[in-house]
């Protein structure tokens, strides 16, 4: 078994970081993407009654506007990280992450914010760059537990989003949410000038040029596995974002309690913590593919369960958020593997694959669960049935990215500099 908490590389500079705090610093890198979605949520109708903005539902476009440009933006500094390193890429957009968010606090008409906001998700996405870092020093089994562990803090953010940014909105106005964000982001740029190393190898970098971008890109594509785990990860997201755009109608229609959402919210994305550590404590042990393939079955039982259940009108409060929590456990157990198997072969262009399997798993998801939230008839029938039809979808993905046979051993792929050090599967 390879060691489990290395340092960083020996071109990663002078110093180097440990496990934990590599892992903590991954997970606070990413949050700063999430972060400025959950906050916002209490905020929306405020703002738009500040802006005079008539259609009430049109608020929904300060989160779309920052998800589009999150989505773009992707494509931009992956690729960038790959010729100019990790490192730098990721302190440069998290300054002009900063920036942007202090110039939609300052914005005075809705058009402007929305402007700002697509500025404030381009700079964001900056950080899909940490996934190409966790791909140079990992690789294999080792690295779907640092994923999980990222993935265990990441998720916390949801769970407390909501409330600080209620709790800011009792204090302050609206636009000092938007300077929090812009401090979160400056302790955490802070953080990674002070501590983090360049772990990009000096024989990946990638030259820019217009044959070096077409091969990576077809290197990317080319590889099945690669391809089909991310189709696999981006209907399983678009599930999870269908539950997210609907939940607040839920609540409020369905069970006739809008007060309960932020805690039930929190109750459901604790399961999908909780699956993650214990990913990360037995994927080394059982493996990658066990694990969520395992997992995506059991997706499929528990959401065709909820769909029987909504459809004959047994569901109960009690009911939804207990098979909705078992639903995003699985997802958690299944995602966060299928990302770290759609990264394993394109180790030598991991900027670009986390490019384009972030883009791709961005606007891909966004679709499927706008298609799903069309649905909603007051009622949990559609989340359920389409939560479902995206789990038989993702298996299908599954099944053709191993050839139709699931279970199999996984083996580490080659293309990564430290594939020899840091594990088998």
């Amino acid at each position: 078994m390879a060691n489990t908490q290395p340092s960083a590389p020996a071109w990663g500079g002078a110093h180097s970081i440990r496990f934990g705090e590599f892992v903590a610093l991954a997970a606070a890198m990413l949050s700063t993407q999430a972060f400025a979605v959950d906050a916002m949520l209490p905020a929306l109708p405020t703002i738009t009654r500040a802006l005079q903005v008539s259609n009430q539902n049109h608020g929904q476009w300060v989160v779309t506007a920052y998800v589009i440009g999150v989505g773009l933006g992707q494509l931009f500094w992956g690729l960038v990280s790959d010729r100019f390193g990790r490192r730098p890429v990721l302190l440069c957009g998290l300054a002009v992450y900063a920036l942007a968010a202090v110039l939609c606090g300052l914005t005075q008409s809705f058009a402007a914010l929305l402007g700002w906001r697509l500025a404030h998700g381009l700079a964001a996405a900056s950080v899909v760059v940490t996934r190409s870092a966790i791909r140079d020093l990992y690789s294999g089994r080792q690295m779907a537990r640092v994923m999980s562990l990222t993935f265990v803090v990441f998720l916390m953010v949801p769970i407390i989003a909501p409330s600080v940014g209620q709790l800011i909105l009792l204090v302050v106005p609206w636009r000092s949410l938007f300077i929090v964000f812009a401090l979160f982001a400056s302790v955490v740029w802070l953080w990674a000038l002070l501590r983090l190393p360049e772990t990009l190898h000096p024989e990946y970098r990638l030259t820019l040029t217009g044959a070096h971008i077409l091969g990576a890109v077809r290197l990317v594509l080319g590889s099945r596995a690669s391809v089909c785990y991310t189709l696999a990860m981006t209907v399983m997201f678009g599930a999870l974002l269908a539950y997210v755009g609907m939940v607040q109608q839920i609540f409020a229609q369905v069970f006739e309690h809008a007060s309960w959402m932020p805690t039930m919210f929190a109750l459901c994305a604790m399961s999908m913590g909780a699956a993650a550590f214990l990913n990360s404590r037995i994927v080394e042990r059982l493996g990658m593919r066990v694990i969520s393939h395992s997992a995506l079955m059991v997706y499929i039982g528990v959401t065709g369960l909820h769909l029987w259940v909504a459809a004959v009108g047994l569901e109960r409060l009690w009911t939804f958020v207990l098979l909705q929590a078992a639903a995003m456990a699985c997802f958690s157990l299944s995602v966060s593997n299928f990302g770290a198997m759609a990264m394993e072969p394109v180790g030598s262009v991991a900027g670009v694959g986390a490019s384009l399997q972030g883009c791709t798993s961005t606007f891909g998801g966004a679709l499927v669960g706008a298609a799903i939230g069309r649905q909603f008839n007051a009622s949990t029938v559609p989340l359920a049935g389409g939560a479902l039809f995206c789990g038989l979808l993702s298996l299908l993905f599954v099944l053709l990215a191993e050839r139709w046979r699931l279970f199999r051993p996984h083996h580490v792929a080659p293309g990564s500099a430290l594939s020899s050090h840091h594990g088998s599967s």
